[in-house]
């Protein structure tokens, strides 16, 4: 099964497009765990305990975890295991270098770290690229339009007459023999999602920028669906995560992302019809 037809059946599994972001701070952690042999894996498990039948993903921001060494990285492995196996477990590394190095990185983190998918960097071209994409069963996320105010440094600057960005979305589409590569595009950037969609009608497009940074839901299942109401992978990270900083936070995580959940599905209702049966 190619990663495209698995996203789309595990979504259609789950009743729900929410991904919730693993960008585990551990000056973050409620109080309340601190005393915890190991705080961040417990926080970590008591997240996806509470979460894990309201969401089709968790995305583990690798970054949180590099920055604590060694321990860092044996946690790293340790919720990758955490993870339930019908769940879409995507490593946010943003990794991109010259082939053979790519290959290292794609094994470190297919292999080793048994992620789904990895966003990955595309600034060196299709070399740096084409070592996550061997595998059809596992994915590749395209940074193309990502939510970060600098965004606008690069990835607007025009090529011809078309965006950086596009140039990219385009290039992504011609790799995707394999059914196995998607974008990243911020829900901060709603006008361009939906023209970005248009290109990539049946491409998964996995979209943070709601909650903190102020990417606006409705417009993100509205632009980032296909016009079957799936495909896109809506990220929620520091709203879920920090939902409470008490002995509560993880009922406060689970009425989060249930919310968030039920209002992408409400607004999926509002724009698409409901989903086929898919089978095995």
């Amino acid at each position: 099964m190619s990663f495209q037809d698995r996203v789309r059946k595990i979504q259609f599994r789950s009743e729900s497009l929410l991904c919730v972001g693993l960008d585990i701070d551990p000056r973050e952690i409620p109080v309340s765990l601190r005393a915890t042999q190991n705080p961040t894996l417990e926080f970590a498990k008591q997240i996806i305990d509470a979460t894990a039948d309201l969401v089709c993903a968790y995305k583990i921001n690798i970054a949180f975890f590099e920055a604590e060494g060694a321990e860092g990285w044996n946690n790293l492995e340790a919720l990758s295991r955490l993870i339930p196996p019908n769940l879409l477990k995507i490593g946010d590394a943003k990794r991109g270098d010259i082939g053979n190095t790519s290959e290292r990185y794609a094994r470190a983190f297919f292999d080793k770290l048994n992620f789904n998918a990895v966003t990955v960097n595309p600034y060196m071209g299709y070399d740096s690229v084409e070592p996550f994409l061997k595998d059809n069963e596992r994915g590749a996320f395209i940074l193309a339009l990502t939510s970060n105010a600098g965004s606008r440094d690069f990835q607007r600057l025009k090529v011809g007459k078309k965006p950086l960005y596009e140039k990219v979305v385009n290039a992504a589409s011609r790799w995707n023999s394999n059914k196995n590569v998607g974008l990243v595009v911020g829900a901060t950037h709603a006008r361009e999602l939906g023209a970005i969609r248009k290109l990539v009608p049946m491409m998964p497009i996995l979209i943070p920028g709601v909650g903190k940074q102020g990417g606006d839901l409705r417009s993100a299942v509205r632009y980032g669906c296909t016009k079957s109401g799936d495909l896109a992978i809506i990220n929620a990270s520091r709203s879920v995560l920090y939902a409470s900083s008490g002995k509560d936070f993880a009922e406060a995580s689970r009425r989060e992302s249930l919310r968030l959940r039920d209002a992408i599905n409400n607004f999926r209702e509002e724009f698409f019809l409901k989903p086929t049966k898919m089978t095995d």
